[in-house]
Formats: structure tokens, sequence, C-alpha cells
């Protein structure tokens, strides 16, 4: 007579089948825990959704190496252009949440083309996780030596008596400098004629050359020719006056009051990128704009430092993203 097996499904067995699975669950529960944990195992991509050589790339640069330095892992920096930054925010927003791809955010991106562009491939409040703001590049605005204006009222005053207003050079349609100007007519009642560039670098050797009359652009690219003579420093649209132009004042100081208006950068991660790896990211970045060397490679940039947290950095967004919103459709600006 055969003896017969025990029932897989008597009480005793059913309760270790049951252990084992709760001890089989809580190990995978366990698992993301142990990978923020061990963030970052590999090296970190930092997007960059433009050319290499602009401002914008070389802070991701200085970045990018202070921020290797304290993570113990390289962060690679990987130019995605096109579409005025676009395409290379809309990878970052779809790839994985993980903390190995990150975004350098550009406020033009941002909180400006979502109102130019008929389509942006992304939510800009909705795709990302705020990291923390890397820093504010000032804006100027210059004229060229023979134009008979010393001060910014001087130049509201000139433009007013332009049949056809006076002309104005950006970096382009719908940029940060375009909608400073825009926003400078709205306040003021100057008559201003934008005319864009296909960068800021253009604009100034046409302001420089006599083609047109003024330039808006980044302190940056504009702080050279304004010490050597060769184009006059007008007004900075940043809260205090810049390091690299300081007999330049500010639109405040020029009379035109709560005027700012700067490029700002910072870093964005997907959305849902886990709550510690975004707090980790946003400690080492504020750690990295606290030190001395990283701060002045960056001010030679035109960029001031401004460490805080990630609310700060996403509550700026969600504000800009509505004030230029009104700036753009008050100015009729088309999109592209």
């Amino acid at each position: 007579m055969m003896r017969r097996l025990p029932s897989p499904f008597t009480p005793r067995a059913t309760r270790r089948a049951l252990l084992g699975a709760a001890a089989l669950g809580l190990a995978v529960a366990a698992m993301p825990a142990r990978a923020q944990d061990n963030w970052p195992a590999k090296p970190i991509r930092l997007v960059v959704p433009f050319v290499p050589g602009g401002v914008t790339d070389t802070s991701a640069r200085v970045i990018a190496e202070a921020l290797s330095k304290r993570l113990g892992q390289q962060m690679v920096v990987d130019n995605k252009p096109g579409a005025s930054g676009n395409i290379g925010t809309q990878l970052v927003a779809q790839s994985p949440a993980d903390g190995y791809t990150l975004l350098l955010a550009f406020d033009g991106t941002m909180v400006i083309n979502p109102h130019v562009f008929p389509k942006v491939p992304f939510d800009t409040l909705k795709d990302f996780a705020s990291v923390g703001k890397i820093g504010d590049a000032a804006l100027v605005l210059v004229a060229n030596p023979n134009v008979p204006v010393k001060s910014l009222q001087e130049v509201i005053a000139l433009s007013k008596t332009q049949p056809g207003g006076l002309s104005y050079g950006t970096s382009g349609t719908g940029g940060t400098p375009h909608i400073a100007g825009e926003l400078l007519a709205q306040r003021t009642g100057a008559k201003l004629q934008h005319v864009p560039y296909k960068g800021g670098g253009q604009a100034l050797t046409d302001v420089i050359g006599g083609s047109i009359p003024l330039v808006y652009t980044a302190v940056a690219g504009a702080h050279g020719h304004v010490a050597s003579g060769k184009v006059k420093g007008i007004a900075v649209s940043s809260a205090r006056r810049s390091s690299a132009l300081p007999d330049v004042p500010t639109f405040a100081e020029s009379g035109v009051s709560d005027f700012e208006v700067n490029s700002r950068v910072g870093l964005l991660a997907p959305a849902q990128t886990p709550l510690a790896i975004v707090q980790r990211l946003n400690r080492e970045l504020n750690a990295a704009l606290a030190d001395a060397d990283t701060r002045e490679r960056l001010a030679k940039l035109g960029i001031s430092a401004t460490p805080g947290t990630s609310e700060q950095f996403s509550a700026e967004m969600r504000r800009d993203l509505g004030r230029y919103g009104q700036v753009v459709k008050q100015a009729g600006i088309p999109p592209e």
C-alpha cells in the first residue's frame, strides 16, 4: 500500500507559503530603497539643450565638475540642441526617473517657450522635479557710443521721438532679452522696435558697428565692450549692480521700479525622481555653490550663484511662467 504524501494545502504548508510570499514582498519593496541608498552607482548624464560653447553650456560644465567631486561619480555633459532647447528638455522629461539623467534648465526654455511655441513637448510644472537653481545671469541694455543718450530715461525719451521706434537687437525672438525689452516698453511707454538675431554676439557686433542703436544682452558677453568704450552701458536688469559693470545703474536706480529680468539656470530631474535623490542633489548643489572657486568661475560667466531650496526654484519658475505669459500676450509675439 502506497503512502499518501501530505497535501501542499495543509495548514502548515499554507503558513510556510504565506510567510515566503511575505518575505519576498518585503525584499522587493526594499529594492528601490536600497537603490536610492546606493545612488549614485554609475555616471550621471547632465543634458544641456543647447550647442557647446555658450554661457548655458559653460555653466553646466562648471557645475558638473563640482558635483562629480562631491558625488564620487562623473557627471557627463551631453549637448542635445534644437528647437530653442525643446528637444533636449523633452528628452529628459521622458527619461527614467532614477537620478541618472538631469537637465540644465534655462528660463528661456522652461518659462518662455511654452508661450511662444504653438506646441511644446513637455509641461514645465508637471514633467520635472525641481532640484535647485544654479544662479542668475544679469542682462544689460547697451547703446552705440554715437547714440545721443547717457541714461535709461534719455533712451525712453529718444524712442518716443522716432517714427518707427528705437531699434534694439537681441539673441532672438522669444528669448529673455526680447521679453525684457517688451516689458520695458509696456512699463514705460517707450517705443522700441525688436530686431532678432541668431545670437547675442551678432547683435553686439551690429551695435558696435552702428547698424542698430541698442542691444539687450547678457552682461557676460557685453562687459568687455563696455569697458573698452565700444558700447555704452545704459542699465542692468538685476536687483543689484553687476560686479562686472559696477558703474552701470540698475533699471530701478534709473527710474523703473520693480524691474528685474534675469536669465537663470538650474537643475531639474524627471518627475517622480525619488525625493531622497532630489534632496541629496540639492544639498550637494548648494554646497558646490558655496565653494569660492565655483562661485568665481560662475561670476566670470556673468552668473551670480544663488543656492536655495528646490521649492524656491520651483516657485520662481511658476511665477515667471505666469508673468512672462502676460508679457508675450500683450506684446503679440507670434508663435514660432
